[in-house]
């Protein structure tokens, strides 16, 4: 290799070096900012802290100082690494009210009966009657399950909850949250970074729907899921042992692997079999094109009459805490036929564009 060629790859180690360099420092730095307790001050000392640090590493680098440079950055990050790693779930902190208390379940049969099932009464966001109930399923009576999207800024991101129906017109909502402590709210860069525990809630759809339609005024979708009975009673056990699971083993929510769309994906990827990935598992959004696509929806109608029919936004609000709640919200939403539940789906070539 002649000098100019030695020279040219050094110059592509080094600016290599710098990117990977500033990568590591910048998830170092949101690492400490969420992570670090007691304050905003106490948490601007240690950022400043590690960007001066980081920032004599990038120099040593760019003055061609690769060895030191590299050496000094990898040691400092591996002790970051470590107290990154000794960051622990727990279920053992003051939380926020409305997951305060952690749902479980026990079965016995084809009897279910869920603990601390959320039933409040919201007036406004900061305004409620805590109510926190014991209530029993037979999953023999179960006849329907609901996917609900909810919106709240933009149409890629959406929060996704599962609704149960039983043949007496009783629901019950299954909705994973992030835990979060009181006075704190949700930040989609704090979900990367251990920020949040995991929660699993059952609910009432008066509270759970309500309110982010009528209280927090979010944009709601119903879709009715196509999926045999079988089916829908092993998922309402998933969610169940997901539940029980949470409250012996705490984990930590995740923005991108562990949501409200990635733990329903794996749960009926588990009871149904091979489920193909794709980006709308992520963006939650556009997650009806997906379901629709793999034959999860009502394929009589097209995935837009579909969303026209689903809309209950307005239905929610007008029926506000009327006991016929959950019947006034799927005025005008088709059910799915029985036979559509036993038949398998088609194959995706027959079907409409999503």
């Amino acid at each position: 290799m002649n000098s100019a060629a030695a020279a040219f790859a050094g110059v592509g180690t080094t600016r290599l070096a710098l990117v990977m360099v500033s990568v590591l420092a910048g998830w170092g730095g949101l690492a400490l900012w969420y992570q670090v307790p007691g304050g905003r001050i106490r948490k601007s000392v240690s950022v400043t802290a590690w960007a001066a640090l980081s920032g004599a590493m990038l120099i040593a680098l760019w003055q061609s100082c690769l060895v030191l440079g590299l050496l000094g950055f990898t040691v400092a990050f591996a002790a970051l690494l470590g107290w990154w790693h000794r960051l622990v779930p727990s279920n053992d902190r003051v939380w926020a009210d409305d997951v305060a208390e952690m749902t479980t379940g026990t079965v016995e049969g084809s009897r279910v009966t869920l603990h601390n099932v959320r039933n409040f009464d919201w007036r406004s966001d900061s305004d409620y009657t805590r109510r926190w109930e014991s209530r029993s399923y037979d999953l023999e009576s179960l006849d329907c399950v609901d996917m609900i999207l909810s919106y709240w800024s933009n149409q890629a991101i959406a929060h996704v909850l599962i609704s149960f129906g039983f043949n007496n017109g009783e629901h019950v909502v299954f909705s994973v949250e992030i835990r979060r402590r009181k006075g704190d709210g949700f930040s989609e860069i704090g979900g990367f970074f251990k920020e949040f525990e995991l929660s699993v809630i059952a609910a009432d759809e008066r509270d759970v729907i309500r309110v982010r339609a009528n209280i927090r005024a979010e944009d709601d979708y119903l879709y009715r899921i196509r999926l045999p009975v079988p089916a829908m009673r092993s998922l309402f056990l998933a969610y169940v042992d997901q539940a029980n699971r949470l409250v012996v083993a705490p984990r930590f929510y995740n923005t991108l692997s562990v949501n409200c769309t990635t733990l329903v994906y794996h749960m009926v990827k588990h009871i149904v079999g091979y489920l193909p990935w794709d980006y709308r598992l992520l963006l939650s959004g556009y997650l009806p094109a997906y379901v629709y696509r793999i034959g999860g929806l009502d394929t009589r109608y097209t995935l837009k009459q579909l969303r026209a029919f689903g809309r209950i936004t307005e239905r929610a609000k007008k029926s506000g805490r009327s006991a016929t709640y959950s019947a006034d919200i799927r005025q005008g939403v088709p059910r799915v036929e029985a036979r559509e539940l036993a038949e398998r789906a088609a194959p995706a070539s027959s079907r409409h564009s999503a």
